[in-house]
């Protein structure tokens, strides 16, 4: 058993995972958390990370690793994505993190990042199939990571990845690119959606979706959106975790959020704060990816590429 402390330091927010991992089977939970830092803001239409973004996560990285060491953790990694390889003073965020967890960050390719979404996000579809007494989903799996950046697809089955291309299509750069009303008018929403298939277009040339039997998807948009799709009375991982979303049911809470002022999106009981601004264009990207693939439900998965950080940091791949 080794003890890992993995951090997902994304576009939108910045995660931790400590957790027991066997050699084998399913890894178990010490500590969980998220937080929303923002440390993409701006970056689409500035091309750099502002200070106060970088503070905000300077400051909780700070009780990350505090308690990273705490909990004992034999191997910590932290990985960074879509905001940090998009910006000019990469240099600076990465000085921070130096001195504020003791090592520098892994600032990952868009294919690593799909990859590690992938072995996340797989590792426990079976059990939690199970869990809900449904079969297990079968593969080939096209894994959808929707981020704040960037959107990952991979493609890949028990024997691994396939193929995978990453986008710049994630819930804040759409948002700030395009929906700027309350709520946004038709002609916002367009925008954002030309712009999604737009990278489809990209998608479909690197990676062969029509392949795919089923379609799983991660991230806090694509759980939140399945929050609201089973009318959960609070967020419950668990209810989450596993769960089957039609199309249908999809297009309808996607209407809903891209429709709703912001304080209504903000009282919906399963909303986290840090997601009620770019909801509705995280909404959007998943309900034009089943759209444009044909995708009749998607299978939505709690585990994403912080647990293949982890999984990954306890066994590392064969040379």
């Amino acid at each position: 058993m080794t003890r890992v402390a993995a951090i997902d330091c994304g576009t939108n927010s910045i995660r931790l995972l400590v957790a027991d991992v066997p050699p084998e089977g399913a890894h178990t939970d010490l500590l969980r958390r998220m937080e929303v830092v923002r440390l993409g803001q701006g970056v689409d239409a500035t091309g750099r990370l502002a200070p106060e973004a970088i503070e905000r996560t300077r400051l909780v990285l700070a009780e990350y690793a505090a308690q990273a060491r705490e909990l004992g953790a034999e191997r910590v990694r932290m990985v960074a994505t879509s905001a940090t390889r998009d910006a000019a003073n990469r240099a600076d965020f990465e000085q921070m993190v130096l001195t504020t967890l003791g090592q520098l960050p892994d600032v990952v390719t868009g294919v690593e990042e799909a990859e590690l979404s992938y072995l996340g996000a797989t590792a426990s579809l079976a059990a939690a199939a199970a869990a809900h007494g449904a079969a297990a989903p079968r593969p080939p799996f096209l894994v959808v990571d929707i981020g704040g950046g960037s959107t990952e697809f991979v493609l890949g089955d028990a024997a691994g990845v396939r193929a995978a291309r990453s986008v710049d299509v994630g819930c804040v750069r759409l948002t700030e690119r395009h929906l700027h009303s309350d709520p946004p008018p038709p002609d916002e929403v367009q925008g954002a959606e030309a712009d999604v298939r737009a990278a489809l277009e990209l998608v479909r040339a690197a990676v062969p979706v029509q392949e795919a039997v089923t379609l799983v998807g991660l991230a806090g948009s694509v759980t939140t959106v399945a929050a609201l799709a089973l009318e959960l009375p609070g967020y419950d991982p668990d209810a989450i975790h596993g769960s089957r979303i039609p199309v249908g049911a999809v297009r309808s809470v996607t209407a809903g959020l891209l429709s709703a002022t912001r304080a209504r999106r903000a009282a919906y009981p399963v909303m986290h704060p840090g997601r009620v601004d770019v909801i509705g264009a995280g909404s959007l990207v998943l309900r034009v990816i089943m759209d444009a693939l044909d995708f009749d439900e998607v299978v939505v998965s709690e585990h994403d590429i912080l647990d293949g950080i982890a999984l990954r940091l306890a066994r590392p791949p064969r040379a």
